[in-house]
């Protein structure tokens, strides 16, 4: 086996319950490095549960996670992170009265210091944070605005260069482009094209269907916490993926009405 067959994370048997709710469910998930991994299914699927497991953000009640064939155990979101795994929520984790730098470097501040003191180092940092941007190809007029004034895709593009820019071997996203306008949108995904480019591997979690087609190389559906089909990008199409994420339930809500009819008094 040479470098390049080696899985960047192999997720298996991953199991997690909340009272009486399986989230997931001996769930697997496969990721190859520099691969963009569309991960599908309805409300309650698994998604965001297996991704906050990989995330460190959930401890699994049963399972195994390799990072480049290498056994890994994460009990916080920090541990995650040393692994070089970060994950951009949805609700994006930004401080809206901080400018953009300070976003950008949030936690991982660059100090200097005066006296013995160790003091925030405003001007590297804005040095810093102007770089981070450029090579991402985001466009933001000042790092000293502060982030309650940035657009939605702004917004977005600064929390997905903050996780982005700290070398990370994958990259997490839950539904980076929802409520985004279209030139936004674009904005985004073209900045997922550009961290793949660079070997980083990327979950992709998302209701807008479209994107998968513009950024993704495979597509994994789940659904009731296990994941039930996987295809690659160029083997399917829109009206495919929708029939495996909303056909399963459709089923399944068939077979129970089904086993109620035949249950019912003639």
């Amino acid at each position: 086996m040479t470098d390049t067959d080696v899985s960047r994370v192999r997720m298996t048997g991953i199991s997690k319950r909340y009272g009486a709710l399986q989230s997931l469910d001996n769930a697997s998930l496969n990721l190859m490095p520099g691969e963009v991994l569309g991960l599908v299914g309805d409300n309650g699927a698994g998604k965001s549960t297996i991704s906050k497991v990989l995330s460190g953000a959930v401890i699994p009640d049963a399972g195994t996670i390799e990072i480049d064939g290498r056994p890994v155990s994460f009990t916080s979101p920090a541990e995650a992170r040393a692994a070089r795994i970060e994950m951009v929520y949805q609700d994006l984790a930004l401080c809206d009265t901080i400018d953009v730098a300070g976003n950008l470097f949030l936690g991982r501040e660059p100090k200097r210091r005066i006296a013995g003191v160790p003091m925030l180092d405003k001007k590297t940092m804005h040095e810093r944070a102007r770089d981070m941007l450029s090579n991402l190809g985001i466009v933001i007029p000042d790092t000293r605005m502060k982030v309650e004034n940035l657009s939605g895709g702004q917004r977005q593009s600064i929390a997905i260069g903050r996780a982005a820019s700290f070398n990370p071997s994958v990259l997490i996203m839950d539904e980076p482009t929802a409520a985004l306008a279209v030139a936004e949108v674009e904005a985004v995904l073209e900045l997922i094209r550009t961290v793949s480019k660079r070997g980083v591997s990327v979950i992709l979690i998302t209701h807008r269907l479209q994107d998968l087609f513009l950024v993704c190389d495979r597509i994994q559906v789940m659904y009731e916490g296990r994941n039930v089909a996987e295809r690659r990008i160029e083997d399917t199409n829109i009206e495919d993926v929708v029939n495996l994420i909303v056909g399963r339930k459709f089923t399944a809500r068939s077979a129970g009405h089904n086993h109620q009819e035949r249950g019912a008094p003639a």
